[in-house]
């Protein structure tokens, strides 16, 4: 086995170990998966990949952690399609849910709120609702312009938690691979990792059995276009600015919809797979014209 794929396969040991030992240890001491707590716990658990990166990277390996796993702020076009991709995506799935027959537009926001009730006491349910009616403008344009400021900024702190990791150290480690190949092993790996808060009700709390093959499958559509960015940027801060923005822009895609359910509306639902295949084909088409055109230049 070379160097590389011990060095994956290291990493993600290590890293499935204390993941999955922080959400054992949290409900081993009682902890129940509703708000405050399952928040502060889901934003620790973000920051495992980078910490064990570093401790691989570092302190095992005895190497840079900044030049080889591509922490670099040099700016290019690229970022900016980091930071508007994923609104135009959960838009994009917004109109997919729609077509549906079991799915309305529902501007008061039914399919949201009862999105929310497993993750909320009734009390805080209760509160959110209130807040809600009290917006002067709605909230659906409020989510999108706090998405877009909080995509590249804050969100894009605890993206970079994960992303060090998955798209700086392990996409490096498996580049021989090929970006397809690679981008398959990386998202089924960063599917399962979320497994033990998938099965506490993270983004399927109707299905979280289920759950754990559709985030796995949701991943494995998202890796190749944090790959293609990673690789176009040359940076993993557009990686996290990918992962932030998507973060805080995916409930735009069930904010005004009532109906289906949890695998089949949103983002990580069905919708939200049909919309990002559409984009993998992109970047198949985007790659294969970019190889075509470097090859007209050699001959």
């Amino acid at each position: 086995m070379s160097t590389s794929l011990k060095k994956a396969g290291l990493y993600v040991g290590l890293t499935f170990l204390v993941s999955y030992l922080l959400i054992g240890l949290y409900l081993a001491f009682g902890g129940k998966w509703v708000m405050p707590g399952s928040l502060i716990v889901t934003i620790g658990y973000m920051f495992v990949p980078m910490t064990v990166a570093i401790a691989v990277q570092k302190t095992i390996y005895k190497q840079p952690v900044r030049g080889p796993l591509g922490v670099s702020f040099r700016l290019n076009r690229w970022f900016l399609v980091a930071w508007l991709l994923p609104p135009l995506i959960a838009m994009a799935t917004l109109g997919t849910s729609l077509l549906s027959p079991a799915v309305e537009f529902s501007p008061e926001m039914t399919g949201l709120f009862e999105r929310f009730k497993s993750a909320l006491t009734p009390e805080q349910f209760q509160q959110m609702e209130r807040q809600t009616a009290l917006l002067p403008i709605h909230p659906f344009w409020l989510g999108l312009a706090q998405g877009l400021v909080a995509g590249p900024t804050i969100n894009a702190v605890a993206g970079f938690g994960e992303e060090l990791g998955w798209r700086g150290l392990l996409q490096k480690e498996l580049s021989r691979l090929g970006f397809w190949k690679s981008s398959a092993v990386i998202g089924i790996v960063w599917g399962l990792w979320h497994a033990p808060i998938i099965l506490q009700g993270h983004n399927y709390p109707q299905h979280p059995v289920e759950g754990v093959a559709m985030m796995t499958a949701f991943t494995v559509l998202l890796a190749p276009i944090f790959s293609y960015i990673r690789l176009k940027t040359k940076s993993v801060i557009a990686a996290a600015i990918l992962h932030g923005s998507l973060n805080a822009t995916a409930g735009l895609a069930v904010s005004v919809i009532k109906g289906g359910d949890d695998l089949t509306t949103g983002m990580t639902g069905l919708a939200g797979f049909i919309v990002l295949a559409v984009v993998n084909i992109a970047i198949l088409v985007h790659r294969g014209y970019n190889h075509a055109s470097r090859n007209e230049a050699l001959t």
